[in-house]
């Protein structure tokens, strides 16, 4: 909890919409990258070993964002007062209460103020000795408690009062309730849910490694030298070098899931449901039970409970039985029919609550796993009746029958966001209704294409039908009526939607009331594209001309305006960078817009304006446009821009603009700075001066953007800032740089070829010292008054030569604005059909100017600091879906896929991006292979699904060069009937041209498929070639395949490799499952904490910082529910700031959660999951847990094996960590081979001179010294020696500690020669000195680890925490400057950490 408020930046509450834009986290969506401060981030995995943290000799990356907003934020003084009582709010403390249940001993529950009775209910169902209860109501003093009430608001509630558990009358619906709680308690073990991907389960193995919980048990008892008995040999498959990557060890056996048998079955009666007469003795519904001793019996359930009635299968008896058991709950009256219920059931029971919760919480989205066992299909009542009934009747328990998704939708957007409570409240809810919605959308979808949904115009062709389900409308991704004939016809109408919903999440990110967006999600499944949405009220019942009243419904031919909607979407137009513009409509007046064309403005029979179709919503992407007459920049040229594509929707990301802007801006203030100091140099008359003045203005205003950023741009999610510019140090003399920068505008700094020798290990030493520092500083007060200046909109209180500067600059980066810095895009420039009136004309080529300079921003600077931040490891991608996100964050569409790696392949220091290239190359194979797979799919019937799907992965990954495909035997061969039914399911044909589909006929496809959409060429034609030419591995395309189309695999042993047989057969294929794409609702103030504390712990003020990070967490939690990405985020730092001051037992329990929620969230085998294990596996080491630490670190690396293969820097990192405990724990051959491979690994990616490789080879030194091979140890750590004093200089304590030890091995080296020699001279009768052997003692081996792991321990006095401080703020200041490159390679204690994907 937070005590010390005044350290959240004020900024936090009472933003406005505006500020609230990026923040909100949509814009930085797919890669959740959201803070302005993350200049230099780390990949996906949230890695970044390399990073310089509170040690002092790091460059403090992360720390502007708090002071940012105070500087640059007007609003931060009225925030100071709200602040305080805001953050009071959430924490009245919590109190106890006693609960009595029938039959059980009163008990006490901790709970809190703001926590609903419900919950109390939810505790209750939940509980080992109440779980069997669901119809039940509590009583206070007699008094029934309302479910819906907070505790807070209730009479006499208070600390110790008694709450009694009262059962309650049973009705149809709590019955329903009761059974199917039943069902899910003796299925809790039960993974088939995961497996199946239903109800938000999902997989989670770790417990499996740690024997349950990591209290104790891991602790080794020592008792004098026991330690040695850990048996430590790993898996043959996953030593170094190991070729084999089996795939059965990736869902080890869980002893849990073997299930212990309660009943036989448990189903509803055939009696159901029951006649009049019984209705009105209180019958309510009949349940047919067979129990595990083989008792038929027929169970009623009535008002009063449930009894045994005296029906038979055959003859319908329902007077109770003699004697009839009648019990409250279903689990009492079994447990006396059946002793081996009341065995089993307890049992289960203390198993289900042993379970660390985070194993069983429903996750907020589904996550789905490709690849399953073989899971026995039992009998299920409950599973059965849902799969009916299609669940609408109760769905979710909420009263009425279908939920009114829109309704829903926009009443929660509605919800008062006042002060921190009504925001939180407010956040819930959306995130709530959202994640319900993208549940019922895919089950929709997916009965959809099952053909299980009757369309709503049957009349029509299959491709060209819509449909209604549960109040959600849905749409096939194919070009209906021609709709997008001019835009690219099938591809376009693709791509239209994910376009739109890429639309979606930035309008709802900006977040202005009144202004409404339909829910929407896109589901890929079995081939198809399904589009779903929530309905527009009333819009159903009118024709489409007469609804919209803003925009266009036919590309820009006939257009309306409306002000109402001006005046909203003009609110959209500075976060989003949307221009207003005139264009004509079919009678040449000019209208007005403040979006693209296609954006259609309807009121809905509600009153709310709700706009849609946002598929345009950025602005076109011109290196994939081509335009007849028009000239791209020589940078796009060179590369081969423009470029056909499929369809004319290409267009630019929202990462991209944001970084286009703030690039823009740097340009704006130097160009700006460098004028007003040569007028300020002009009058003076001492002329020595001027170089100086010079010199910093080109570094100071690049601090200086970051100030005023926040007032400029209202956004806050650029996800590079500086990246471009800093390359751009190289001072010159003013006037020269003035007129450099006017030719330049169009060309960013880029980094031209990258210089291998700087980039290598950003070990380079920055040049500024402390001399230098008093001559910039005048400077940087210059600077920050010109910047005050300039904001002001209106260009008020500037003198007339100020402001000549300001227009200069201002036209040169082409702001829209002549006064103050403004970029804003013109969607519609380069729309086919949309015509401009004559006065905008050089507006208009203003903006096509800026498109080109877009278009070539991206590829002269994104794509070359991409590789540049993968050069020096800042940048880590593991597997494609990590490699996805690296690009999208610096705003890099896919389709420039191709063009990155040749980039890459033309990079001097290619073999230090092997890794990326190998990941890219795959990434781009099976994403050809997915594009061919849809169209492959769209034939298949659904009888010959899983023989369609085994063929194709026969086609693809088999080197069985003639794959045959199994047609499904004419077991159905009334084919003949069907064929007068128009009204197949879509794609139903009678379609077998899938099966002659060949091995080469597919990789030629593939082949041509990688030129036409990605311009790359793949010089291959089998699968062997293409594993052999690029070093890929079967296992990981499959993997990276079965994940991007939803296929689940039946986890075996494949033999691709085989000539005489296929790997897969139709059994092989379990499932096909959707992959949804949706809109992600943020937790804004969470993560503003979050920032803070990121920034408090940067600065070295490690508790203010937990506090902060803590408080995250609660709100996190608060908007989240228990289980999210942001959350494993933010346990994943608290372990670390915990491990870091010392408190390795609550460090342990923290990443315990960040690892279960990782696996659960994320996946088992995801990037992400992989690094937190690794973090698991050093704070089990340090809590001496050590056998443990080695089981998950083996888990680790087997799973980076099957994801990435062997041959990447992050494995350095891994096998450094398995070398050093296996040494610790004496084994002392393994750890050579896992240290000897980190060092070659080491050296690959960091170069030979490198101080990673110099610690490599320290740590094995370590491990031959401890074998007593003196020779081989001074080998090594003379080797680590002269790197560090090449590095380091002599003086440096890390050259001196070397060669201390250099000293030490060779004084044991050469003691023991002169025993030998002994030995050798007077044979059996030598008087032998004793020699030291040392066996690495535990703390020894854990500073090592530290190290490694970037993890620095600093005993410090308080005298030394203020010189700290100091040393922070002037390295912080010289980081403005952007003096500083990257610190040292292991200067450690790093614990930056981010937000991962999702």
């Amino acid at each position: 909890m937070v005590s010390k408020t005044d350290d959240i930046p004020a900024s936090v509450p009472s933003c406005n919409p505006a500020d609230l834009a990026d923040e909100a986290g949509d814009g930085a969506q797919d890669g959740k990258e959201t803070s302005k401060t993350r200049l230099k981030e780390s990949c996906g995995c949230g890695h970044s070993a390399d990073k310089a943290m509170v040690n002092g000799d790091g460059a403090q990356e992360h720390t502007e964002e708090a002071e940012l907003k105070q500087d640059g934020n007007g609003e931060v003084d009225g925030g100071e007062e709200s602040n305080e009582q805001e953050v009071i709010v959430i924490q009245d403390t919590g109190f106890t209460v006693k609960i009595q249940a029938p039959g059980t001993e009163p008990f006490d529950l901790q709970v809190s103020p703001q926590e609903m009775v419900q919950e109390i209910h939810q505790v209750l169902m939940d509980r080992e000795d109440t779980c069997h209860r669901t119809c039940f109501s509590l009583q206070l003093d007699g008094n029934v408690l309302d479910n819906f009430a907070e505790l807070k608001s209730i009479e006499g509630l208070q600390e110790a009062s008694l709450l009694k558990v009262v059962e309650e009358p049973y009705t149809v619906r709590e019955a329903r309730i009761h059974v199917r709680h039943i069902r899910d308690l003796l299925k809790s073990l039960d993974p088939s849910d995961a497996y199946n991907g239903v109800d938000c389960n999902s997989l989670s193995f770790l417990s499996i490694f740690t024997d349950g919980d990591l209290g104790d048990s891991g602790k080794r008892k020592k008792k004098g030298s026991e330690l040695e008995q850990i048996d430590c040999t790993p898996p043959e498959h996953i030593l170094p070098s190991s070729k084999d990557r089996p795939l059965v060890p990736l869902q080890p056996q869980n002893k849990d899931w073997k299930p212990m048998q309660c009943l036989k079955v448990l189903t509803m009666s055939g009696w159901n449901p029951p006649p009049g007469n019984r209705k009105m003795h209180g019958d309510l519904m009949y349940l047919y039970i067979v129990t595990v001793e083989e008792r038929h019996v027929s169970v009623t359930a009535s008002t009063r409970g449930f009894y045994l009635n005296q029906s038979t299968t055959y003859n319908f008896n329902p007077k109770p039985a003699n004697p009839s058991f009648l019990s409250h709950s279903l689990v009492e009256l079994l447990s006396q029919i059946s002793p081996a219920f009341k065995k089993n059931f307890t049992a289960l029971q203390k198993k289900r609550v042993q379970r660390h919760p985070f194993e069983r919480i429903a996750t907020p989205f589904q996550v789905y796993s490709w690849t399953a066992p073989q899971v026995d299909h039992a009998m299920d009542c409950v599973r059965a009746e849902d799969a009916y009934t299609s669940r609408l009747g109760y769905e979710e328990h909420i009263p009425g029958q279908t939920r009114d998704w829109n309704e829903e939708l926009q009443t929660t957007r509605e919800l008062p966001r006042k002060n921190l409570p009504e925001r939180l409240l407010r956040e819930r809810a959306i995130f709530k209704v959202h994640s319900d919605f993208a549940a019922a959308a895919t089950r929709g979808a997916m009965a959809v294409i099952d053909g299980n949904v009757m369309a709503i115009n049957p009349g029509e062709e299959t491709r060209m039908q819509m449909f209604i389900w549960n109040n959600i409308f849905f749409s096939l991704g194919f070009d209906v009526r021609d709709h997008y004939r001019e835009l690219g016809g099938d591809a376009a109408a693709h791509a239209a939607p994910t376009n739109d919903l890429n639309g979606v999440r930035a309008y709802g990110a900006v977040d202005v009331e009144g202004l409404y967006t339909l829910g929407t999600v896109v589901v890929d499944y079995r081939g198809y594209r399904v589009t779903a949405q929530s309905i527009i009220p009333g819009i159903l019942e009118r024709e489409q001309e007469q609804s919209v009243i803003y925009g266009s419904i036919d590309f820009g031919k006939t257009v309306v305006s409306h002000s109402k909607y001006m005046e909203l979407l003009e609110k959209t137009s500075r976060p989003l960078k949307v221009q207003r513009h005139n264009v004509l409509n079919e009678k040449n007046d000019k209208v007005e817009l403040c979006s693209s064309v296609e954006c259609k403005g309807i009121i809905g029979n509600d009153g709310r304006h709700y706009i849609l179709d946002l598929l345009r919503t950025f602005p076109p992407d011109l290196n994939f446009l081509p335009v007849d007459g028009e000239e791209l920049p020589p940078e796009s040229q060179r590369l081969g821009f423009p470029r056909q594509h499929r369809h004319r929707l290409a267009c630019l990301r929202q990462e991209l603009i944001e970084a286009f802007v703030e690039h823009r801006y740097l340009l704006f203030m130097k160009m700006a700075a460098l004028q007003l100091m040569q007028q300020k140099a002009n009058k003076d008359t001492n002329k020595s001066e001027t170089p100086a003045i010079t010199e910093t203005s080109e570094t100071t205003t690049e601090s200086n953007a970051d100030t005023t950023q926040t007032q400029t741009t209202a956004s806050d999610s650029p996800s590079e800032p500086n990246a471009e510019v800093s390359t751009d140090n190289s001072t010159s003399a003013a006037s020269q740089a003035t007129t450099e920068e006017e030719e330049n505008s169009s060309k960013p700094a880029s980094n031209g070829p990258l210089d291998p020798a700087t980039t290598q290990n950003g070990e380079c030493k920055s040049p500024l010292e402390g001399k230098e520092l008093e001559e910039i500083i005048p400077g940087l007060a210059q600077a920050k008054e010109l910047a005050e200046t300039l904001v002001a909109e209106d260009g008020s209180g500037i003198d007339p030569k100020s402001r000549e500067v300001v227009l200069n600059a201002c036209k040169a980066v082409g702001s829209i604005s002549n006064t103050s810095f403004d970029i804003r895009f013109n969607p519609d420039i380069f729309s086919p059909g949309v015509r401009f009136p004559e006065d905008s004309a050089d507006d208009v080529q203003k903006q096509k100017q800026l498109l080109k300079d877009a278009a070539a921003f991206l590829v002269s600077c994104q794509i070359p600091s991409l590789v540049k931040d993968c050069l020096d490891h800042s940048a880590l991608p593991m597997d494609g879906a990590t490699l996805t996100e690296a690009l999208h964050q610096r705003g890099i569409n896919i389709r420039y896929l191709g063009t990155v790696l040749d980039f890459v392949d033309k990079t001097p220091a290619k073999s230090q991006l092997e890794h990326f290239y190998r990941i890219g190359i795959s990434e781009l194979i099976t994403r050809c292979a997915k594009h061919i797979f849809k169209t492959y799919l769209q034939g298949v019937e659904l009888s010959a699904l899983s023989a369609a799907v085994s063929h194709f992965l026969n086609c693809f990954l088999s080197s069985f060069p003639d794959a045959v495909a199994h047609l499904p035997p004419d077991e159905l061969v009334s084919r003949r009937k069907n064929r007068k039914r128009r009204n197949r399911v879509p794609g139903g044909g009678d379609n077998t041209a899938w099966a002659s589909l060949t091995p080469s006929e597919l990789w030629k496809n593939i082949a041509s498929e990688a030129l036409s959409y990605y311009h790359f060429t793949i010089q291959c034609d089998s699968v062997d070639q293409v594993v052999e030419k690029y070093n890929l591995q079967k296992s990981t395309l499959l993997r990276e395949i079965s994940i991007k189309t939803g296929i689940q695999i039946l986890i075996k042993e494949y033999n691709f490799d085989s000539r005489h047989k296929p790997a897969f057969t139709e059994e092989d294929i379990l499932n096909i499952f959707p992959v949804v794409k949706h809109v992600n609702p943020k937790a804004s103030d969470a993560f503003h904490f979050f920032q803070s504390g990121q920034a408090k712990v940067q600065q070295g003020f490690l508790k203010e910082g937990c506090e902060l990070i803590n408080e995250a967490l609660n709100l996190f939690n608060n908007v989240y529910g228990a289980m999210h990405v942001e959350i494993c985020a933010c346990l994943r730092l608290l372990a670390r700031l915990n491990y870091i001051m010392g408190d390795h037992a609550e460090a342990l329990s923290n990443q315990q959660k960040a690892v279960l929620m990782s696996e659960r969230v994320l996946g088992i085998e995801h990037p992400n999951t992989i690094q937190e294990y690794m973090h698991l596996a050093l704070y089990c080491f340090a809590n001496g847990q050590l056998s443990t630490a080695l089981k998950l670190l083996y888990r680790a690396r087997y799973l980076m094996l099957l994801v990435c293969s062997e041959d990447h820097p992050e494995m350095a990192l891994l096998d450094s960590n398995i070398g050093l405990v296996l040494h610790g724990v004496m084994e002392y051959d393994l750890s050579l081979r896992f240290l000897e491979n980190a060092l070659t690994i080491n050296t690959k990616y960091h170069g030979p001179r490198s101080l990673k490789v110099a610690l490599s080879h320290h740590l094995v030194a370590r491990v031959y010294e401890s074998k007593a091979e003196f020779r081989s140890a001074l080998q090594h750590e003379k080797e680590g020696y002269t790197i560090y004093k090449n590095q380091m200089g002599e003086a440096h304590e890390k050259t001196k500690e070397s060669s201390e030890y250099l000293k030490y091995l060779t004084q044991q080296a050469v003691a023991l020669q002169r025993t030998m020699n002994e030995i050798y001279k007077n044979g059996s009768n030598a008087s032998i000195m004793p020699l030291k052997f040392t066996a690495p003692s535990m703390a020894s081996v854990l500073e090592q680890l530290n190290i490694i792991n970037g993890i620095i321990f600093i005993p410090l006095s308080q005298k030394d925490l203020e010189n700290l401080k100091a040393e922070v703020q002037r390295r912080q200041q010289l980081q403005e400057f952007g003096k500083i490159e990257d610190p040292s390679d292991d200067s450690p204690l790093e614990l930056e950490d981010k937000i991962p994907i999702d």
